[in-house]
C-alpha cells in the first residue's frame, strides 16, 4: 500500500498494475484478512484479499511485477505460494455476492 492509501484503493491500483485489468473500487468485495504470523517466509506481511468478476474475455498483461499473467480456471490452478490456496478456498466458487 502506497502512504494514505486504503486496501481497497490499494487492491484496484494493484490489479490495474499487474495485470491491465481496471475496476471501480466499488466492484471489489472484502473476502477476508489474513495475518497469521508464520503465514509467509519471507517477513511479516498481511494480506487483504478482494473479489471481483470480469467479463469473460477480459484482457490481462503482466505489469512491472508480474512476469507473466494469464487467467487460469479456478478448479484447474497451478501450484500456489504460501497459503494462498488457502484464501480462494475460503470463497464459494462461483458467488458474487
Amino acid at each position: 500500500m502506497d502512504p494514505g492509501e486504503t486496501s481497497r484503493a490499494a487492491a484496484v491500483r494493484e490489479l490495474a498494475e499487474e495485470t491491465g485489468v481496471h475496476v471501480a473500487p466499488g466492484h471489489l468485495r472484502q473476502i477476508g484478512v489474513w495475518d497469521q504470523p508464520d503465514r509467509d517466509p519471507r517477513g511479516r506481511y498481511i494480506t487483504a484479499a478482494y473479489l471481483t468478476v470480469v467479463p469473460v474475455g477480459t484482457p490481462i498483461v503482466a505489469g512491472d511485477d508480474a512476469r507473466t499473467a494469464r487467467w487460469w480456471p479456478v478448479d484447474d490452478l497451478p501450484p500456489l505460494a504460501f497459503d494462498h490456496a488457502d484464501i480462494l478456498s475460503s470463497v464459494a466458487v462461483g458467488s458474487t455476492a
